[in-house]
C-alpha cells in the first residue's frame, strides 16, 4: 500500500533545480552590476538589466514556495527550504538595490575601490552557485561554504577601508551619506551570501 500511495502523492520534483536556477540568476545579477561599474555609461539602461534579474528571482522564489505548498515529501526540512529560498531572494534584492542607488543618487563617476567590493560580491555568488549545485555531495558543498565565509570577511574589510577613506577624502556630507550607503548595501549582499552558506551547512549537518 505505501508504494501505491507514494505514486499518487506529489513528491519532490525539482527543488534542487530551482535552487540552482536561483543561484545562477544571482550570479548573473552580480555580473551585470560588475559590468555596469566597469563600464559606467548608459547607467539607467544597465540598472534595468540588473532589475530584470531581480524580477526573475521573484518568479523563481514564487515557484519554489508554490512547489513547497504542493509537495508532501520534500528533500530536506520544509523550514530549511523556506529559509534557503528567502536568503537567496535577499541576495538578488540587495544586488538590485545597490545598482538602483547609482541612478537614484545621480552618481556621476565611480569612487576608487567600488569595483573591488563588487568583484568580491561577484566571486561570492560564484561560490553560492557551486555550493547549491553540490548540496547532494556534502563535502564539496562545505568547501564552497568556507570560501563564501572568506569572501564575507574580505568584503567586510574592504567596506570598512572604503568608508574610512570616504570620511578622510570627501568634504561634501551628502556625498558621504550616498557613498557610505552604496558600500554598505554591496557589503550586505555579500553578508547574505554567507547566510545562504549557513543554511546549506545546517541542512548538511542535519542530514549527516
Amino acid at each position: 500500500m505505501p508504494g501505491l500511495l507514494q505514486r499518487f502523492l506529489p513528491r519532490e520534483v525539482g527543488f534542487y533545480e530551482l535552487f540552482v536556477k536561483q543561484a545562477e540568476n544571482i550570479n548573473a545579477g552580480a555580473n551585470a552590476l560588475l559590468k555596469m561599474l566597469s563600464h559606467y555609461t548608459g547607467v539607467p539602461e544597465q540598472v534595468q538589466i540588473v532589475k530584470a534579474f531581480e524580477h526573475e528571482g521573484d518568479e523563481i522564489t514564487h515557484a519554489i514556495f508554490t512547489k513547497l505548498n504542493q509537495t508532501f515529501i520534500t528533500p530536506f526540512d520544509r523550514e530549511d527550504i523556506h529559509e534557503l529560498c528567502s536568503q537567496l531572494d535577499d541576495v538578488i534584492d540587495l544586488i538590485d538595490a545597490a545598482a538602483s542607488r547609482f541612478v537614484l543618487y545621480r552618481v556621476d563617476s565611480i569612487r576608487t575601490g567600488t569595483l573591488d567590493l563588487a568583484k568580491i560580491l561577484e566571486a561570492a555568488t560564484v561560490e553560492v552557485v557551486a555550493a547549491v549545485r553540490a548540496m547532494e555531495t556534502p563535502q564539496n558543498a562545505l568547501k564552497h561554504c568556507i570560501e563564501i565565509n572568506r569572501y564575507e570577511n574580505d568584503s567586510d574589510r574592504v567596506c570598512r577601508t572604503l568608508i574610512a577613506q570616504l570620511f578622510d577624502e570627501e568634504k561634501n556630507s551628502v556625498q558621504i551619506i550616498k557613498w557610505k550607503e552604496i558600500f554598505e548595501v554591496i557589503e550586505t549582499a555579500v553578508d547574505k551570501c554567507e547566510d545562504v552558506a549557513n543554511v546549506i551547512e545546517g541542512v548538511i549537518l542535519k542530514s549527516g
